[in-house]
């Protein structure tokens, strides 16, 4: 079991001079305690969730704040959980990915799902559209990065993205290309791309009956798309607080480990440098073993 950690909040410490410093330093430590993984919101409001955030406080645009932290950083993949579909262009969004991979070594994700704030849409000019089709530029978009990852430097042409070449150099340094995690769990839509499109999927980690529920629903869309379901990494992004009830954290890891997921992604509720630190300290070395 691996534990990542979901940078979500800018608000802490208040004063937004520290906002650099203080992200720098939980990466840090993040990267040298042994974290798999640290990953942001594409967000350009902070999420509107009465008495936890509100859209006035502080959020960092994604990938420019994954730039800043390779360049701190050495061993701890970078990732946007998840990157919103109607915010780039795809051949865009792949070429955006790909600089992360080269310039950080190799330690980029893609890490993508249907958008769906409509306030920061609506108030920063980008389209809204019907949630179907969220979900076939979602596939669309899939697609053109595996095709601009691969060999084929053609065109590409699907309903509401056209492409007349693909091309993509330099490569990415990781092999055959930046791992692809689609997130969301909705059982008719995301996780079908999942088993059709993915290396890995992020659901909510609300309760283990719950992931358990969204593992056999993407098993049977592998079995319908002829994929090998133990091909995908299952990751989650707990709900549950780390640090209020250590044990509890862990007793449930336990039974994440045990329907197959192999990475929580966890938030924090404090200071970040201070949480990054005593999740360190108390909860990465009594992580459960895989199944």
């Amino acid at each position: 079991m691996q534990l990542g950690l979901h940078y979500w909040n800018y608000s802490t410490p208040s004063d937004p001079a520290a906002i650099a410093g203080t992200l720098a330093e939980t990466a840090r430590v993040a990267d040298q305690a042994g974290f798999s993984v640290l990953s942001v919101m594409d967000h350009y409001f902070q999420m509107d969730q009465p008495g936890m955030c509100s859209p006035d406080e502080p959020m960092l645009e994604a990938y420019t704040t994954l730039g800043y932290v390779a360049g701190l950083t050495e061993r701890i993949s970078l990732g946007v959980l998840v990157s919103g579909v109607m915010y780039r262009h795809p051949g865009l969004l792949a070429k955006i990915v790909t600089t992360l991979d080269v310039l950080s070594g190799g330690r980029a994700r893609l890490g993508i799902g249907a958008s769906w704030y409509e306030r920061e849409q609506t108030g920063l000019g980008v389209p809204v559209v019907p949630v179907a089709e969220r979900f076939e530029r979602l596939e669309e978009t899939l697609q053109i990065c595996l095709q601009m990852w691969g060999d084929d430097n053609g065109p590409y042409a699907g309903r509401h993205h056209q492409l007349a070449e693909t091309l993509c150099f330099p490569r990415p340094i990781s092999q055959p290309h930046p791992l692809i995690q689609v997130g969301g769990g909705g059982e008719k839509k995301t996780l079908l791309l999942v088993a059709r499109y993915a290396d890995a999927c992020n659901v909510f980690g609300s309760s283990p009956a719950d992931v358990a529920g969204k593992l056999d629903v993407l098993r049977s869309h592998c079995d319908a798309e002829g994929r090998d379901y133990d091909r995908i990494q299952k990751t989650i992004l707990a709900v549950q607080p780390a640090l209020v009830d250590v044990d509890g954290f862990l007793a449930a890891a336990a039974e994440y480990a045990a329907l197959g997921v192999t990475e929580i992604e966890v938030m924090p509720d404090r200071h970040p440098v201070e949480f990054a630190t005593q999740v360190a300290e108390q909860i990465l070395p009594r992580l459960p073993d895989g199944p």
